[in-house]
């Protein structure tokens, strides 16, 4: 059991591979599950608090998990395990949201929170690999964070507009700007402002720093611009379209 956790000798973390794609695989079944079983787990007081208590609590212990294994494992570091990235920042207000219903953060987080869980997902920066702690916390704690927001607007029916678009940009501009100036302060490269990630990422392809900065600003922006398109743009419009053919087919027959 301590190899489980041991950072000596613990298995490298290699993008791509078996156990990064079954974790994948796996996140993508939770998501099939939970869209298929929207309509039963809304009509269930029940079943809707099982599952937002249960992806609470699952984010809570993640938390937990992970910042006690950096203080007995003897990894804790102010430049580099401060709750501060990204993920770490929109896991933290995930677990705010689901247990207040805020309808601010769920505009803020169905963007900045699947946005950037999903890029991490995608291309991870982690350094263990399987069958380690930290392989198992990163996809578990990644994964939760976009359920958080898929099960609000799925079971819960919130939903964004496009003005929360720009709530998310301002968010991360904000959260930039005051992460910025701690790293800055304290000589720590949170959220990667400084640096890009040591792990293969995206940001390999936008130029050396401050350009893949900018990048990322016009990424984060497409994306999210892309996910109101296919979560509510298009089936509004698809829905609207249908409603007129009835409509019509009514007048002519």
């Amino acid at each position: 059991m301590s190899s489980f956790f041991r950072v000596k000798d613990a298995p490298d973390f290699v993008m791509y591979s078996t156990s990064h794609l079954v974790g994948m695989g796996l996140l993508l079944l939770l998501i099939a599950v939970l869209f298929a079983g929207r309509r039963y787990i809304g009509s269930s007081v029940l079943a809707m608090k099982v599952i937002r208590y249960g992806l609470l609590g699952l984010l809570l212990l993640s938390e937990i998990a992970l910042n006690s294994w950096y203080v007995f494992e003897g990894q804790w570091d102010i430049t580099d395990t401060l709750p501060l990235e990204l993920c770490s920042v929109s896991l933290l207000l995930s677990i705010v949201m689901l247990l207040t219903r805020n309808r601010l953060l769920y505009q803020i987080l169905f963007f900045a929170g699947i946005g950037g869980a999903l890029q991490a997902w995608l291309t991870p920066s982690l350094d263990f690999g399987y069958p380690h702690f930290r392989f198992f916390h990163f996809f578990i704690a990644h994964g939760a964070i976009i359920l958080a927001s898929l099960y609000m607007t799925w079971i819960e029916h919130y939903r964004p507009t496009w003005k929360s678009i720009a709530w998310a940009m301002l968010f991360l501009n904000v959260l930039a700007l005051a992460v910025g100036a701690l790293n800055y302060a304290i000589g720590a490269n949170y959220m990667f402002l400084r640096n890009k990630p040591s792990t293969p990422s995206i940001l390999d392809m936008f130029g050396p720093h401050p350009y893949y900065l900018l990048a990322e600003e016009l990424i984060a922006l497409t994306m999210f611009i892309v996910m109101y398109a296919l979560f509510f743009w298009i089936p509004d419009l698809r829905r609207r379209v249908t409603r007129q053919s009835e409509k019509e087919r009514e007048l002519t027959g």
